[in-house]
């Protein structure tokens, strides 16, 4: 059996790669410099307690790591859009985070429309808005 690497041909297709290639680029960063990735995202470990950088490492690196691979890998239309249903409920959560716990700050602002780019990117190829 032979594995081809399927490129991406249409611009929808690039822009939902590009998504997918963004999410694998921060679950690099989570798994290799996690405590710069937690500080990044104003996340710090209490000290004497490694769990939290465990948890950038394992849980949010590897999420981010395995659906953006796969998504490069396979570049089915499917996958494509599970990547943008994470992205948009990422965003989701951002957006009730706002409203409820008093997050309404500039950073969140600025992480919000990053992950409904991402989304978008991800979700308007398999939905068909871009070819």
């Amino acid at each position: 059996m032979e594995f081809a690497f399927p490129w991406p041909f249409t611009t929808g297709e690039w822009l939902a790669w590009s998504s997918a290639a963004a999410t694998v680029f921060i679950g690099l960063v989570l798994l290799f410099m996690p405590r710069l990735a937690l500080g990044l995202l104003r996340l710090q470990p209490v000290p004497g307690r490694p769990e939290a950088v465990a948890q950038g490492r394992a849980t949010m690196a590897g999420f981010y790591l395995g659906v953006g691979a796969v998504s490069i890998l396979l570049a089915q239309p499917s996958i494509y859009l599970a990547l943008a249903a994470g992205w948009t409920i990422t965003a989701f959560g951002r957006i009730i985070s706002m409203l409820s716990d008093g997050g309404n700050r500039l950073f969140n602002w600025i992480l919000l429309a990053v992950e409904i780019a991402l989304g978008v990117l991800a979700g308007a190829y398999p939905l068909g808005f871009i070819p």
